[in-house]
């Protein structure tokens, strides 16, 4: 049996097929502490809220009906919520992108003068804001209080994704191509646009899908700034459900017993929840690799 270093190979071997067996075992309880939430969720938004109520239902829904999804379907206000917040988290993520790539560009750019000095403004942002009071004056007196302007300008950029994105323009773009593209004629706008953004698909990727999901779970600044229900997001209509209870023009369509309504306010709840999450569970398996790649050639040459 041949050793290496006071051991035998096949030692080594069992030795490292038992750490690969203990961290798949550990990681498979993770990923089942992780996932189960969202599987009783699912199974118990098609379940008999009775059921459900009893602790029946834990691995296989139960008197599989749609009651919950059929009683959103009907509510206008839940329509319209989701309407708004696809406006809002289509229209913000756009703003935030273009911002966060104007600021990002030019401070990756060494030949950008005071750009150290502008990261360094930027970054103090990070430590020190004016606080939620404050910031409510300045939307006051802006005007912006009570309409769109409100959930999409406040949080127009991100420090944080702007440095990430900075970064990865300067560990992954070459300057030699950028310097290429200048020689040729290329204007700064025509480089950005041509060289440096087709090279950048991974990074602005996962700035989409930060931003994108940022946007779709808000909730707070429309709690602070939108009074007008028609303007609410989703996810505000889907606090008050769950925070609030308030059900009651969800669950008295024709119900003609109080125990029906309080079991159907059990299933829209967790339709709800099915409902407000869907699309962002669709939209990140598309994004996945480039989320990933991205991260990683940032983080690592960073």
């Amino acid at each position: 049996m041949v050793r290496k270093g006071g051991y035998t190979l096949y030692g080594i071997w069992r030795e490292d097929k038992l750490f690969n067996l203990s961290i798949t075992i550990v990681l498979s309880f993770v990923a089942l502490i992780v996932l189960y939430p969202l599987f009783f969720i699912i199974i118990a938004s098609i379940s008999n809220p009775q059921s459900v109520v009893t602790g029946e239902v834990l691995l296989m829904p139960k008197g599989v009906h749609f009651a919950g999804y059929e009683k959103i379907l009907k509510n206008t206000e839940l329509q319209r919520g989701f309407i708004n917040t696809v406006f809002y988290t289509v229209t913000g993520t756009a703003i935030n992108l273009v911002l966060t790539i104007c600021a990002a560009y030019p401070l990756s750019r060494k030949d950008f003068k005071g750009r150290q000095t502008i990261t360094a403004f930027l970054l103090f942002t990070m430590f020190f804001s004016g606080g939620m009071i404050p910031t409510y004056l300045l939307i006051r007196d802006l005007g912006m209080i009570n309409t769109i302007w409100a959930m999409l300008l406040p949080n127009a950029v991100s420090v944080v994704n702007v440095i990430i994105m900075r970064t990865y323009f300067q560990t992954t773009i070459p300057a030699e191509v950028q310097e290429a593209a200048s020689i040729d004629g290329c204007s700064n706008l025509k480089l950005l646009w041509r060289v440096v953004l087709p090279l950048s698909m991974p990074i602005v990727a996962v700035m989409i899908l930060f931003y994108s999901v940022a946007h779709w779970n808000a909730y707070f600044n429309a709690m602070l700034y939108l009074n007008n229900r028609t303007m609410y997001p989703l996810q505000l209509l889907l606090r008050e459900i769950l925070v609030q209870n308030d059900l009651q023009d969800m669950v008295s369509l024709g119900d003609d017993s109080l125990m029906k309504q309080l079991l159907n306010a059990e299933s829209v709840k967790y339709a709800a929840v099915i409902a407000a999450n869907l699309p962002v569970l669709l939209l990140y398996p598309f994004l996945q690799k480039y989320f990933v790649k991205g991260i990683f050639i940032g983080a690592i040459k960073g």
